[in-house]
């Protein structure tokens, strides 16, 4: 039983008078609040009711501490008022860590518009590839991509990565364009350097690695597209990431009956949070968000 009950207990037996009568209040037995209120006076060390059969008096002790337990309990009753003002209503700091390729093609464009929908809500937003820790680091919401671990946090899909091998028509216009995955041997492949997605491999049936010779490796989705975009080869990259691209032209897909990732697996993209049953109404409202927008 917490300490807050206790002194709850308390108050409303010297304001009604009668233990039997503070139990109808609460709606449980006497026996428990006389107990509740036995352990009371003994954390105080000291004695503040007077009990007999028939009723309850208040000791000198006992009014100088109804007096403090009054006020601890007003105060108590305004925190949790607050905190759920706070909880309920869509305002404060919103952090957010995002990779850096998903933040900046998928997310800040976004943020303009929650702005506008949640003006209370200040975002602060990391850019970065770097793994952090949402506990220690005070992060609301991290946008992650891949197979994530077995955590206590929760992860809400946002959407699948659907890699696509392609190059530029400036590049094809000077080579063959593949027609297997044997044919890249022949072709300039630049490959991710980021650590577990550097390879290529292809799904079909069942997941094989191909070998490739890439000539470069860059440790940027957007590095990547620019090269490609300037004729500098093929590259395996996530489809949200070249979506405008291939529509108006600039980029062609390569082997689009095929299956490919840059591990032996396909990836999604998620939002990654803390608490399901205690998100804050500013996390709830942006995972909200995020999922009208890429439902």
């Amino acid at each position: 039983m917490s300490l807050f009950t206790r002194l709850a207990y308390f108050n409303c037996v010297v304001e009604q008078g009668s233990i039997s009568k503070a139990s109808q209040v609460f709606d449980v037995q006497p026996s428990s609040i006389s107990r509740q209120l036995s352990a009371l006076e003994e954390e105080l060390n000291v004695r503040i009711l007077d009990r007999t059969t028939r009723n309850v008096g208040v000791t000198e002790a006992g009014l100088v501490f109804y007096q403090y337990s009054k006020r601890i309990i007003a105060e108590f009753d305004e925190a949790k008022r607050a905190v759920n003002i706070v909880h309920n209503s869509p305002k404060g700091r919103l952090k957010i860590s995002a990779t850096v390729a998903f933040g900046e093609n998928k997310i800040l464009p976004l943020l303009p518009l929650f702005r506008a929908a949640f003006p209370d809500i200040k975002v602060e937003i990391e850019i970065t590839e770097r793994i952090v820790d949402l506990i220690e680091e005070n992060v609301d919401v991290a946008i992650r991509s891949g197979r994530l671990p077995d955590s206590n946090l929760i992860a809400k899909k946002l959407m699948n990565n659907h890699f696509i091998l392609c190059a530029s028509p400036s590049y094809l216009a000077h080579r063959s364009i593949p027609k297997t995955t044997a044919d890249l041997a022949q072709h300039d492949c630049l490959v991710y350097g980021f650590k577990g997605w550097h390879d290529w491999y292809i799904l079909n049936n069942k997941p094989s690695k191909i070998e490739i010779p890439y000539y470069m490796e860059v440790n940027s989705v957007n590095g990547q597209k620019q090269l490609i975009l300037n004729g500098g080869g093929i590259a395996l990259l996530p489809q949200w990431a070249i979506d405008e691209e291939l529509n108006n032209g600039k980029l062609v897909q390569l082997l689009p009956l095929s299956t490919f990732s840059p591990c032996h697996y396909e990836t999604s993209t998620y939002a990654i949070y803390q608490h399901r049953q205690l998100v804050s109404s500013k996390v709830r409202v942006f995972l909200d968000f995020l999922s009208e927008h890429f439902s």
